[in-house]
């Protein structure tokens, strides 16, 4: 199995603003006042577009849709969260805690997938466990390392138990779950979605291990990720905010590889953390500050990796 890509789908935002029913649990999120709905779709617009223009530059494959004018759909940039594709032609759809992010579900992507020759044989859908008000964000609730079988999940009110081992099951992965914290007003809560905290690479893995306040969970993380002859990259929680956390290594041109994330997230490094991170891969970063401040997510959640079979 592979564990990285080079074929990304991204969905290009046409009513991006804060979402306030996802600001309930992402305390990542900010009300920007002094600019109006229209400049924050303009902004995270250009965001995007120079984010994907620097992807395609280094010979990333990418499968850009556009997001309808048919429902209200503010968080439509991040649809790592509700669809995943898997090299045996599996497609998986997840349940969404906020309402209006069940609208970005959609049928049709699958369609266009289909016409550019790849191979969907079977779609598993959680989406029923909506109606018992559970829930599994997708790939950002779920850092599957799939060359080694493992589903790493941050458990959350946007990420529940059983309903990763039902995952697990149906994809043959062996859980690891744990909750990680943040503190908001001198209190620790849990972090809403686990690529907040962690990226997975082939040989390395970029991790807040401060936000795993129980320390048998830490150790148990560090267990399996040593296992797997991965390095640990510590970040501090003070960098997770910069969404250092937030990052995805991708396939280039010439099977080289990157590591992409946020210009907030590059900054927030140390020099030794870079050098780390440059033993992986070339480091490709890109300002998404208005998308990182409205939509509480950053680079990683905005990128759906497809590793589905094509047709020959």
């Amino acid at each position: 199995m592979q564990q990285i890509t080079n074929t990304i789908l991204m969905i290009r935002p046409i009513s991006f603003r804060m979402n306030e029913q996802t600001a309930v649990n992402n305390y990542y999120q900010k009300v920007l006042e002094s600019l109006t709905p229209e400049t924050v779709q303009f902004k995270a617009l250009q965001e995007f577009d120079d984010f994907v223009e620097k992807l395609r530059a280094v010979g990333v494959n990418m499968i850009v849709i556009n997001d309808t004018n048919n429902t209200d759909t503010p968080d439509s940039i991040f649809p790592n969260n509700w669809i995943s594709f898997h090299e045996n032609g599996d497609v998986a759809l997840y349940p969404m805690f906020a309402e209006n992010r069940r609208l970005e579900r959609r049928e049709d992507i699958m369609g266009i997938l289909e016409d550019l020759g790849y191979q969907i044989n079977n779609v598993v859908d959680y989406t029923s466990a909506e109606e018992e008000k559970v829930y599994l964000e997708g790939t950002g609730s779920l850092l599957l390392d799939r060359e080694n079988g493992k589903a790493y999940c941050a458990l959350s009110p946007r990420a529940d138990e059983d309903l990763l081992i039902e995952f697990c099951e149906d994809f043959e992965f062996t859980p690891v779950s744990f909750v990680s914290y943040q503190t908001v007003n001198d209190k620790r809560l849990p972090i809403y979605h686990t690529n907040v905290i962690m990226c997975l690479g082939e040989k390395f893995s970029v991790i807040c291990l401060d936000s795993i306040d129980d320390k048998k969970e830490r150790k148990n993380v560090i267990k399996h990720l040593k296992e797997d002859h991965k390095e640990i990259i510590s970040i501090s929680e003070e960098q997770v905010n910069s969404f250092a956390g937030n990052m995805l290594q991708v396939l280039g041109s010439n099977d080289e590889r990157y590591i992409v994330m946020s210009n907030s997230a590059y900054e927030s490094l140390t020099n030794q953390q870079i050098k780390q991170i440059e033993k992986h891969g070339k480091i490709l970063y890109s300002s998404l500050d208005t998308v990182e401040a409205c939509g509480g997510g950053s680079a990683r959640c905005m990128m759906a990796e497809v590793f589905l079979p094509k047709y020959e």
